[in-house]
């Protein structure tokens, strides 16, 4: 299968979840949106598939991935569909389910992260909304931020012995997902992560266990992981990491 994947070509953001399981898994995948204008791709591909009245389930926004005649829509569906096809997920069903559980905990997660910064609006601009983006961000730090970082690390800490992962014995697309968390929230908030990060060191530990597999490691060091900057999910705003 070669999969593509339709996403904003600057950004990490939602999509760089399913980028992540998708170099881990060694999958033929083209990331259609950066590529060249001129092979039909690029952005304008992205939009007329947005735009495109004969896709049977449409998606409401990137990312969506195309796999044969399939488009799935939403990153932790894109997920739940890779899973299984990628080898990032045990076989059961009850795991399965339970994966699909901690990755939709995790897209809240995303969302609240996105909110310190644009607490009123996607659509007006960071320094429209400081005042609120500073009250927003202080509740994350002292009460959000904690509350997400205590439940995935108790869950490592109530796994069997010798699991060193959130789902099984093996990586998951959960494991990578939680990577990129913990990659993004000290990129976005370094001083309130150096805070919290010594009460979470299971959580320290996957990072790390994560970044160190072999097809991991050399994406971070490609040109196709994308460095985080100031328009996507996670971002670095001083005033915002008190």
């Amino acid at each position: 299968m070669r999969y593509e994947l339709y996403y904003w070509p600057s950004i990490q953001g939602r999509g760089e979840f399913v980028r992540l399981a998708l170099e881990d898994a060694g999958a033929e995948y083209v990331d259609v949106a950066r590529l060249p204008k001129r092979g039909g791709r690029g952005i304008p591909a992205l939009m007329r598939f947005l735009e495109s009245r004969s896709v049977e389930h449409p998606p409401f926004a990137p990312p969506f991935l195309k796999a044969g005649r399939l488009v799935i829509a939403q990153t932790a569906n894109i997920l739940l569909f890779l899973g299984p096809r990628l080898g990032l997920v045990p076989k059961n069903e009850a795991s399965r389910l339970w994966a699909h559980q901690l990755q939709l905990t995790i897209a809240d997660w995303v969302v609240e992260v996105h909110d310190t910064h644009h607490p009123i609006s996607g659509g007006l601009y960071y320094e429209e909304q400081k005042p609120e983006a500073k009250r927003r961000v202080a509740d994350f730090r002292a009460e959000r931020l904690p509350k997400f970082l205590d439940y995935f690390e108790q869950i490592l800490d109530r796994n069997p012995k010798g699991t060193n992962y959130l789902v099984g014995k093996e990586v998951s697309y959960v494991d990578l997902s939680m990577f990129q968390m913990i990659a993004g929230l000290r990129y976005a908030l370094p001083r309130a992560m150096a805070r919290l990060e010594p009460t979470h060191p299971r959580l320290v530990a996957l990072h790390d266990r994560v970044s160190a597999r072999r097809r991991i490691a050399a994406y971070l060091k490609s040109r196709r992981r994308l460095p985080f900057n100031q328009q996507g999910i996670f971002r670095n705003y001083s005033e915002l990491d008190t």
